[in-house]
C-alpha cells in the first residue's frame, strides 16, 4: 500500500496514543502499545505527527481484546486494548510525571478506581448523514463524523433506554437542518434529557417531542433548558439530601466517582468547623460536609445554586449551609473574605483556578483541599499555593473515566 510505514512503538503517551520517533520527531498512533511493530498510514488533513493504524504486525503481550464493537471507530474510549494492571500503572504515572515536570514534589497514592456501575450521564450527537440518513451516536475518532450506536457497554444500567430515546427525539427535530446535542442524565426519577442545537421550533414539533417524552417515560425533557414535558422532578441523592436537578446539570460522570471524591474531601476536612466550597455545583461536597461543619458554597451557575440551597433547606440534620452565586474566575474570594473560614475546598473546571489559588496563597487559611480533573492546571495552581507557603500532603488520583486518559485527583495543602 502506498505511503505506509512500519514503526515500532516506544511507549503509551499521556493522551493514550502509542508514541515513537520518526526523523527526530515524535509520532502518535492511537490504539497501540509499547514494543509493538505496526503498519501505519498518514492521516489526511491532520497534523503530520499523527498516523493511522493499519495493522499490528507484532502485538505486545499486554494487549487484550477490546470489549466494545465500536472501539477504534468511536472516539469515546482511547484504551480498551491494554491489560488492567498496566493500564492502571500508566494512568497513575500521568499524575506522577506531570507533577514532577512542573516541580510539584509530593507522594502520589495508588489509583482509586471509581468507574462503578458506569457513566450516568452522556451527550449523544445527532446529524443527518449522506443520503439523508439520520445518525445518532458519539463523535468518531479525530472527526466530526458520527458513529451511530444502539448500545454502549460503559453506561450505568440506569441509562437503559437513553440511546433509544435520543434516536426518537432526533427524528422529528433533525428536519430543522441543525446538528443536535442530546444530554441524558440518569436520576432516581428516571431519565432527564436536555436537547441543544435545534434553535426555535414550531408548536407542532413541541407536541411531537412531548409525545416522545411520554412514550419513553422520560422524567423530564427540556430544549435549551426550557421545559417541554415533565412527568416527575429529576432527583438525585447527595448524602442525606435530595437534589432536584436544574436542566442540563453538571454532575460527576459516575455515582462512584462522586462518592469517592466526596469521601476523600471529607477525610481531609475532618477537623473543619467552617468551610468554603468553591465551584460547588449542585453540592456533591457541600451537602455532605454540612453534616459536620458550617458551609458557604459558591458557584456561577444560578440553577445549581438554587437547587443546592433548596436541598439544604429541606434536609434535616445539617449545619448551616449558605449557597451564593458568584463568578469565581472574575471575583475570587479575597483574603479579607476568607478570614471567616478554616478550610477551603475548590473543584474548578478543566481550566483550573489560578485566580482563586492566588488569593488563597495570600490568605491565612490553615487547610485547602483541591479537587481537579486536569493534572496540568492543578500543577500550576499547586505551585501558586506552595510558593505562598503551603505544604502539600499528597495526591490521590481517581479514575472515574475508565478507558480514557482523563484522571481526577484530590490533594490537601496545609500551612
Amino acid at each position: 500500500m502506498a505511503d505506509t510505514e512500519r514503526l515500532v512503538i516506544d511507549h503509551v503517551g499521556h493522551r493514550g496514543d502509542g508514541v515513537t520517533t520518526v526523523g527526530g520527531a515524535s509520532v502518535y498512533v492511537p490504539y497501540t502499545l509499547g514494543g509493538e511493530a505496526i503498519e501505519v498510514a498518514p492521516v489526511p488533513g491532520h497534523h503530520p505527527d499523527r498516523r493511522r493504524l493499519i495493522a499490528v504486525d507484532k502485538a505486545s503481550p499486554e494487549r487484550i481484546a477490546p470489549f466494545c464493537p465500536h472501539f477504534g471507530v468511536c472516539g469515546g474510549c482511547a484504551i480498551q486494548h491494554w491489560e488492567t494492571e498496566r493500564y492502571r500503572a500508566w494512568k497513575r504515572d500521568i499524575v506522577v510525571t506531570t507533577l514532577a515536570q512542573d516541580g510539584v514534589a509530593c507522594d502520589v497514592a495508588p489509583l482509586v478506581d471509581a468507574h462503578g456501575a458506569g457513566r450516568r450521564r452522556i451527550t449523544l450527537h445527532a446529524r443527518m448523514g449522506t443520503h439523508e440518513v439520520l445518525k445518532v451516536g458519539f463523535a468518531a475518532v479525530s472527526s466530526h463524523d458520527i458513529v451511530p450506536i444502539d448500545r454502549c457497554p460503559i453506561l450505568d444500567p440506569h441509562l437503559d433506554g437513553a440511546i433509544e430515546a435520543a434516536w426518537a427525539i432526533a427524528e422529528p427535530l433533525i428536519g430543522v437542518g441543525k446538528p443536535l446535542d442530546i444530554q441524558v442524565t440518569a436520576t432516581a426519577s428516571g431519565l432527564d434529557v436536555d436537547v441543544r442545537g435545534s434553535g426555535p421550533v414550531s408548536t407542532k414539533l413541541i407536541e411531537k417531542l412531548s409525545e416522545v417524552a411520554k412514550q419513553h417515560r422520560l422524567a423530564r425533557l427540556t430544549r435549551h433548558g426550557e421545559l417541554v414535558l415533565m412527568r416527575t422532578v429529576p432527583v438525585i441523592s447527595v448524602g442525606s439530601a435530595q437534589v432536584a436537578l436544574p436542566p442540563g446539570s453538571f454532575l460527576q460522570a459516575t455515582v462512584a466517582g462522586e462518592e469517592t471524591l466526596a469521601a476523600l474531601v471529607a477525610d481531609h476536612c475532618k477537623r473543619a468547623k467552617h468551610i468554603a466550597d468553591l465551584f460547588c455545583g449542585v453540592g456533591p461536597f457541600a451537602l455532605r460536609l454540612a453534616a459536620k461543619a458550617r458551609v458557604a458554597a459558591f458557584d456561577n451557575d444560578a440553577g445549581s445554586i438554587a437547587a443546592l440551597q433548596k436541598a439544604a433547606t429541606s434536609t434535616s440534620g445539617l449545619k448551616p449551609l449558605k449557597a451564593e452565586m458568584r463568578d469565581l474566575f472574575r471575583r475570587p474570594l479575597v483574603p479579607q473574605e476568607l478570614r471567616d473560614y478554616d478550610t477551603v475546598v475548590f473543584d474548578p473546571p478543566r481550566q483550573g483556578a489560578q485566580a482563586v489559588a492566588t488569593q488563597l496563597a495570600a490568605s491565612k487559611i490553615p487547610t485547602v483541599v483541591a479537587v481537579s480533573c486536569n493534572v496540568a492546571t492543578f500543577a500550576r495552581d499547586a505551585k501558586i499555593l506552595i510558593d505562598g507557603g503551603y505544604k502539600i500532603d499528597g495526591v490521590t488520583p481517581v479514575d472515574q473515566f475508565r478507558h480514557t486518559p482523563h484522571v481526577e485527583l484530590v490533594a490537601r495543602f496545609r500551612r
